[in-house]
């Protein structure tokens, strides 16, 4: 069996820092996962990411994609790009792994809007390509927006992988905690997934504009708090939680108005149990109970919200770490696999997973000559 070697990079709604990841894999069942490493951003970086962010919230309907690149947006971009460079380059002079044949480059997703076919992940694929030598796949999930998906989530044909490689017996549910929240349902044919709300980016940004640091560190802040239930209503309140997938989600898509007016430990503990009950609300979505929830990304770290989700799921949780998987590397080594199968020209989203209409491949391939 012939494994090719794939660094995945991962830049995530959270916006802490990159994931660099090394896989082996056939890009279908086989999949050997090698040394992981997380390369954090500096104050300056994140809040020029935080000024990309809002240049793209600000852009028209129907961007002039060539001038929307300039600015906030193309500096973040520059930076963002040469910082990728550095983080492999680091990675590979300090960790033992074996031929790299690919690099996946998921980039910094800015904006996304798929109800108007339009998604935008920062990061200059041809670039990247040329200062470390090796071909590149970027701009992963433009194809299946431009023909009709959500573009989102992209990762459960890894999750589906990892199922069927420790051959649990299904249904089996991947929660990946990151930003974002999104759900995986592995059972017979092709996953099934989607985006089921907000994840730790609304508990982030509070820790960071009230606190002046980057999360809730273990969930210690939510754990001193109590829930506001008017609060945490008028949160569950979006018509979001209610409609039917294929759905996902652009980062800013939630506001925490409402718990501007609590402390700050209370805050944290109605956004931490948002984010647990928009989450059980996305199990009502499932074609059946799931036997089993994996829970990986970010949020498996915060012991408030994974005794929120022990409280409020319809099956057991279980860390991805007791099934000998990595909840810190699991997106990046799944854009590893996700360059895998571009090479081989296998599909990445699905008319289950982002609602497209025929299994489609995505990405770009750029190579050190481009």
């Amino acid at each position: 069996m012939s494994l090719t070697g794939a660094i995945g990079l991962m830049s995530g709604t959270s916006m802490d820092g990159i994931d660099v990841a090394f896989v082996e894999t056939d890009g279908e069942r086989h999949v050997v996962c090698g040394a992981s490493r997380s390369y954090p951003y500096s104050g300056p970086e994140r809040a020029l990411l935080d000024a990309a962010l809002v240049a793209a919230a600000n852009m028209p309907p129907d961007p002039d994609l060539r001038a929307s690149r300039r600015g906030a947006l193309g500096a973040a971009e520059a930076m963002l790009t040469a910082r990728h460079a550095e983080a492999v380059e680091a990675f590979r002079a300090t960790e033992n792994i074996g031929h790299i044949d690919i690099v996946g480059f998921h980039g910094q997703t800015v904006i996304h809007r798929p109800a108007q076919r339009f998604t935008m992940q920062i990061g200059n694929g041809p670039a990247l390509a040329r200062s470390l030598g090796l071909p590149v796949v970027y701009d992963f999930r433009a194809a299946d927006v431009a023909a009709g998906g959500q573009g989102a989530p992209l990762v459960p044909v890894y999750h589906r992988a990892l199922v069927q490689a420790a051959r649990l017996a299904g249904p089996i549910a991947v929660l990946n905690v990151g930003g974002l929240a999104n759900l995986t349902f592995i059972d017979a044919g092709e996953p099934l997934a989607f985006d089921t709300g907000p994840g730790n980016a609304l508990i982030d940004d509070l820790m960071r504009r009230r606190a002046g640091v980057g999360m809730d560190e273990g969930g210690a802040t939510a754990a001193a708090g109590s829930v506001d239930f008017g609060a945490l209503a008028a949160l569950l309140a979006d018509p979001y939680f209610d409609a039917p997938p294929p759905k996902s989600l652009d980062r800013n898509r939630f506001s925490s108005t409402p718990v501007d007016s609590l402390s700050l430990a209370d805050a944290a503990a109605t956004l931490t149990a948002f984010t647990a009950q928009s989450i059980a609300r996305g199990f009502a979505h499932l074609p059946r109970e799931p036997a089993l929830t994996v829970l990986c990304g970010g949020g498996a770290h915060n012991l408030s919200l994974r005794w929120e989700l022990m409280q409020h799921l319809p099956c057991g949780v279980i860390l991805a770490e007791a099934l000998g998987w990595s909840s810190d590397a699991m997106e990046a080594q799944a854009f590893a696999y996700l360059a895998v199968r571009r090479l081989k020209n296998l599909p990445i989203t699905f008319p289950t997973t982002t609602g497209v209409r025929v299994p489609l491949p995505g990405g770009v391939i750029a190579t050190p000559n481009d």
